[in-house]
């Protein structure tokens, strides 16, 4: 049981008010901790990444559709650490995943680079 699973069992048990107060207040540290912790990793994660991050951007520019271990071996990563900067991507909207069937290996993820958004203009469309 993990300190976290621990307060909170502790909170929602309702022994006394001082246990609870305190339960509630060693969980509050405990995620303050935790964010202050995740938010340094992420910053020197997100700067060491940026480049690998541009160099997917470039790689899927042409519109074809790739699997996670193509891009891990065009980038020459790993597949877990591609498979990692591609959802990013998905998750900022620039690239779509969907599954696909591959012979022998089952069904995996497959990404695409979303196309660009053009913008209508209420004059142009006259």
């Amino acid at each position: 049981m993990t300190n976290k699973e621990f307060f909170a069992n502790v909170i929602s048990a309702n022994l006394s008010d001082e246990m609870t107060e305190k339960a509630q207040a060693m969980l509050d540290q405990l995620t303050k901790e935790r964010e202050k912790a995740s938010a340094r990793v992420n910053s020197k994660k997100l700067a060491e990444n940026a480049p690998i991050l541009d160099a997917i951007r470039n790689l899927m520019h042409d519109g074809k559709k790739r699997l996670t271990s193509e891009v891990a071996t065009e980038l020459e990563l790993s597949t877990p650490k591609a498979s990692a900067l591609l959802r990013q991507l998905v998750a900022l909207d620039e690239l779509t995943v969907e599954d696909t069937k591959v012979k022998g290996k089952g069904v995996q993820k497959c990404y695409v680079a979303r196309p660009a958004v053009e913008e209508v203009h209420p004059a142009d469309a006259e």
